[in-house]
């Protein structure tokens, strides 16, 4: 089946799951105006950034194609990306934060291909192609920061995510989208807004996927690198923003020593941030990213690793000490009295599997109802299962064709006759097949001989939990495109024809064919029709400016009279003190 989009030497690694969150550029859609605003924004970034960023920022503009004049195809920036190991793909907006990271750790960026309007040109709610493009692609030409961002997806991926999660995700996703559209109203605006603040206010204890979503705020969007009284911006979220590259440099703005604390701070995306965390060097990131993967369910497992899965409703997977991982929706555990793990259960669709691959015969069709299995040593028994030879296995009974009853010291009780037994590469011993088989604990009925075939799954304690299955092509098509879209922008005949105009102005400069009256004609269009309009007259005061024409005083005159309305005034101060 052909890809919707075009595949390079890293996108073509992606997993067919994630294929549904690409879209196509929408590059048609960009008006000269939307165009106008990269351009400024760009170039006040390289002037003022070129002081108070990370030296990786202007190297890396070069490195992975980002124009500074035009906003680029990502076509043409996966050619330049490639050599650096990554790719770029457009999407919609904001993605769920799994299949976000997953992206991310097959270094592959995602890019929202929205470009903001001109009244959020400083800053704005939904993620954009200047922030994807012009802050995150730049400073991944920095391999230390590149591999901790790899490493960052890789890890995030497998982060449980609470019920209340996604929920908060989808309000996020539609405050961002309403507030970026000119024609949203008022009341439309507030009553999102409410829903966020209620779902920030409400989450209860965070998630693993929360606290790691703060951990890659506070970093890779809203880090700052250095001394704690002079440090550098690194992250995407402030070197795409021109207000708050600004803002956050000032002494209002609280710098705290980075560390694994963050996890634990949240943010606000609809406001600036009143505090931001301080990393001294970009190795460090990767210290603190180590420091929280040693405490999520992935590399501590037990109990209370599958208690998150439980909680979480969504897919994931529990891996026991054989290597024997189980990946379905799990949705009860029995706990034995030392607060391990006796049984597990999931419901649905199942799959087993042994290093991330899916065992011939125990895929979601075999197993479409569920799976259980208890977890732990035999009763009485020193030598676990797992680490019997075939000759212990023999002298234990535990043998193709006898019937057995197993006791588990957590009280769960195996009775059945045994089929055979399924063995990794090594010869360990994953899977127990019984027929006739009963499974009970204490006075529940766990597996009946009725349902058939039981398949016990061999491991004496669970090792790792987390999001997602083991192999990713188990269960095919997984997770879902948000029902929210971002809404095309509906443009008045006024608005076309003063982005004509834009346009116009456009094609003089990329020409270098500049004439007076052509200026003073648009001049007197927009002091006619566009009175308000700032970045057009700003353009003109430069190709006037450049060309040393007398209408370089009335623009002038007229940028100053603009300045009266505090909505723009920094704006125009800063684009005259650019071109002074």
């Amino acid at each position: 089946m052909e890809s919707h989009f075009e595949l390079n030497e890293v996108t073509k690694k992606l997993p067919k799951h994630l294929h549904k969150f690409v879209v196509k550029q929408p590059y048609h859609e960009y008006t000269a105006q939307n165009q106008a605003v990269w351009r400024y924004v760009m170039r006040m970034n390289v002037d003022y950034l070129g002081k108070v960023a990370h030296a990786s920022y202007l190297e890396g503009l070069d490195k992975t194609g980002v124009s500074i004049e035009d906003i680029p195809y990502m076509a043409g920036m996966n050619r330049i990306l490639k050599d650096i190991g990554w790719a770029a793909v457009s999407v919609d907006g904001f993605i769920p934060p799994n299949a976000f990271m997953e992206f991310q750790a097959y270094n592959v960026l995602v890019i929202a291909s929205d470009m903001r309007t001109i009244n959020h040109i400083e800053y704005t709610p939904a993620p954009d192609i200047i922030h994807e493009a012009a802050g995150h692609a730049p400073i991944i030409a920095n391999p230390e920061y590149s591999e901790y961002l790899r490493r960052f997806g890789e890890i995030g991926s497998k982060a449980i995510s609470s019920s209340k999660d996604y929920e908060i995700y989808e309000a996020i996703r539609l405050l961002s989208i309403l507030k970026e559209n000119p024609n949203s109203t008022e009341k439309e605006i507030n009553e999102a807004q409410e829903k966020v603040e209620w779902l920030q206010d409400n989450m209860g204890e965070l998630s693993e996927m929360a606290q790691i979503r703060n951990l890659h705020w506070w970093t890779v969007e809203y880090g700052l690198i250095g001394k704690l009284d002079d440090p550098k911006i690194y992250g995407a979220g402030l070197l795409s923003s021109i207000g708050e590259s600004m803002w956050c440099m000032k002494d209002e703005v609280k710098k705290v020593p980075y560390s694994i604390e963050a996890a634990n701070v949240s943010f606000d995306i609809t406001k600036p941030q009143p505090q931001l965390f301080v990393t001294p060097d970009f190795a460090y990131l990767s210290m603190v990213l180590n420091e929280f993967a040693n405490s999520m369910a992935l590399r501590t497992g037990g109990l209370k690793g599958v208690e998150k899965l439980i909680d979480s409703s969504n897919l994931g997977t529990v891996e026991l000490s054989t290597g024997i991982q189980i990946s379905g929706v799990f949705t009860n555990v029995i706990e034995d009295s030392k607060g391990n793990v006796a049984y597990l259960q999931t419901a649905g669709p199942t799959a087993l599997a042994s290093r991330d691959k899916e065992l011939i015969g125990h895929g979601i069709i075999y197993h479409a109802e569920g799976f259980g299995s208890p977890v732990g040593k035999l009763k009485g028994i020193n030598l676990p299962i797992e680490d019997m030879s075939p000759r212990d296995l023999k002298a234990y009974g535990i043998y193709e064709g006898e019937a057995i009853t197993l006791e588990f010291e957590s009280g769960v009780v195996v009775d059945g006759k045994i089929i055979t037994g399924t063995r990794d590469l090594r010869g360990k011993i994953l899977i127990i097949s019984f027929k006739d088989c009963m499974v009970t604990y204490q006075d529940q009925i766990l597996f009946q001989p009725e349902w058939g075939v039981y398949d016990m799954a061999i491991g004496k304690e669970l090792v790792s939990a987390y999001s997602g299955p083991a192999d990713v092509s188990s269960f095919g098509d997984m997770g879902k495109v948000s029902e929210t879209k971002t809404t095309k922008i509906e443009y008045t005949p006024s608005q076309k024809e003063l982005y004509k105009l834009y346009d116009e102005v456009k094609e003089m400069r990329n020409k270098d064919v500049v004439l007076e009256n052509d200026i003073l004609t648009i001049f007197t269009k927009l002091q006619n029709d566009f009175k308000d309009d700032w970045l057009l007259s700003l353009e003109l005061y430069e190709l006037a400016l450049s060309k040393d024409f007398k209408v370089k005083t009335a623009l002038k005159n007229h940028l100053e009279e603009l300045k009266s309305n505090k909505s723009y005034s920094t704006l125009i101060e800063n684009g005259l003190h650019l071109l002074s």
